[in-house]
């Protein structure tokens, strides 16, 4: 039996802030939710279920609406209560799981499709047995990790035991076959009736049906980046950036024959490429955007309808719709949709001593893994002439910052931030 597909989509976002709903991500022409989908339709799934949140329900079922060949359920996860309570939610739209096998993915896991491939392939070979990825990785990430026998037996998951305590080089991807939806479901309903206070629900159901029925492990050392924090934004731009091969130019896009293209780049209708101005590849330009006179784009993403300025600089970054720069330089950043960024403005990505930027998260201080980052500034945001952010700030949507002024904090969303500034004005002595 072909297993029913469910994407995780909902839980919590505040990780991601500013950036309001991960699955809405463009990276290209598509959300990430509907280019996710359209992989799957193409590996042969029909069906699935996809668990979002009160929040972005409307915009899963809008998305969704027309997507041709596939039947896609949108159900709700009313509280983020964890991935168990997420699959119980979904379980409602299984009429009959009684041995329906399911293929638990997350919209927010971007992997080559050679894993999906490589899932199905075991699940075929042996329908009786349950399957999780396990993404081959020899140093250490703070993720689960695999207990597995010389058969490749999965035997339980240790949670970041620490570069030490690994039992296993198999790091745990949300990539997960189970051959038996029902079976799965009461567990993690024994789990939330226990008295247990930890929100891994759907971890100890796993371990719990482990000491009864076989789960094996799939090895995976493809590609693997998932959406988890902001910055990580700029490594699935990569993985996208990646796939572009060649030079491929809209027939409506119109170069100047003093501009450059160089590497694989993508030019998309109607774009206009000023003269003096380069984009060097891997880089996407979409549609409608203008690059103006001695600008330069460089292994970024630049989505559509937006300027990229005179003498303007991107590198390294991903700009969403919309946003207007002038005269400026975006470094290792993230912008998303409308932003303004005011002639003479700078987002600084490295840190005096070089070492990894840092950035905080709900209160704490996070290291990034990233020597270079810059800003990740929200939607709608105004930063006027000569602003300055520096290393790995946030920017809330709707802020306005006012012109000359450093960012040297995060800035939460809808607020004004100026600069006051004394002006002095005295006489000049006269010299005679």
């Amino acid at each position: 039996m072909t297993p029913l597909l469910i994407i995780l989509a909902g839980g919590a976002s505040s990780r991601m802030s500013p950036v309001r709903e991960k699955s809405l991500l463009r990276f290209g022409s598509e959300p990430l939710l509907i280019n996710q989908l359209r992989r799957y339709q193409a590996l042969g799934f029909a069906n699935v279920i996809i668990v979002g949140n009160p929040e972005n329900q409307a915009d899963l079922v809008g998305l969704t609406s027309d997507l041709s060949g596939m039947t896609v359920s949108v159900v709700v996860q009313q509280e983020p209560k964890g991935m168990g309570d997420a699959l119980l939610a979904a379980a409602a739209a299984i009429p009959n799981p009684n041995g329906q096998p399911i293929y638990v993915n997350q919209i927010h896991d971007v992997t080559d499709d050679s894993l999906h491939i490589s899932m199905l392939a075991a699940h075929n070979a042996n329908p009786t047995h349950s399957f999780i990825a396990g993404y081959e990785h020899e140093g250490y990430f703070p993720g689960g990790y695999l207990i597995v026998d010389a058969a490749d037996r999965i035997h339980g998951i240790i949670e970041k035991p620490g570069a030490e305590n690994k039992p296993s080089n198999l790091v745990t991807i949300v990539a997960h076959i189970h051959a038996d939806a029902a079976r799965l479901f009461d567990a993690i309903r024994a789990e939330y009736a226990s008295t247990l206070t930890t929100d891994d629900h759907y971890e100890r159901a796993m371990a719990a049906l482990m000491t009864t029925y076989p789960f094996d492990v799939v090895r995976y050392r493809g590609e693997w980046v998932a959406l988890k924090y902001p910055w990580h934004i700029l490594d699935v731009m990569n993985y996208f950036l990646s796939r572009i091969k060649g030079q491929q130019v809209a027939e409506s896009a119109r170069i100047a024959p003093t501009a450059s293209l160089v590497g694989d780049v993508f030019i998309g209708e109607n774009v206009r490429v000023f003269p003096g101005a380069a984009v060097v590849g891997p880089a996407y330009i979409g549609s409608g955007t203008i690059v103006g006179n001695n600008a330069l784009v460089r292994n970024s993403m630049v989505l559509s309808r937006c300027e990229v300025g005179f003498t303007t600089e991107i590198a390294r970054s991903y700009v969403g719709n919309h946003v207007s720069m002038h005269a400026c330089r975006v470094l290792d950043s993230v912008f998303m949709d409308n932003v303004n960024f005011s002639a003479g403005c700078t987002t600084a990505n490295l840190r005096i001593d070089r070492g990894n930027v840092n950035s905080i998260v709900k209160g704490a201080k996070i290291n990034t893994g990233r020597d270079k980052l810059g800003a990740i500034v929200g939607e709608n945001a105004f930063l006027g002439v000569d602003v300055m952010t520096m290393p790995g700030i946030k920017i809330g949507a709707n802020a306005e910052i006012g012109p000359g002024t450093h960012v040297h904090q995060d800035i939460p969303a809808d607020m004004r931030v100026y600069v006051k500034q004394e002006v002095v004005m005295i006489a000049k002595k006269s010299n005679g």
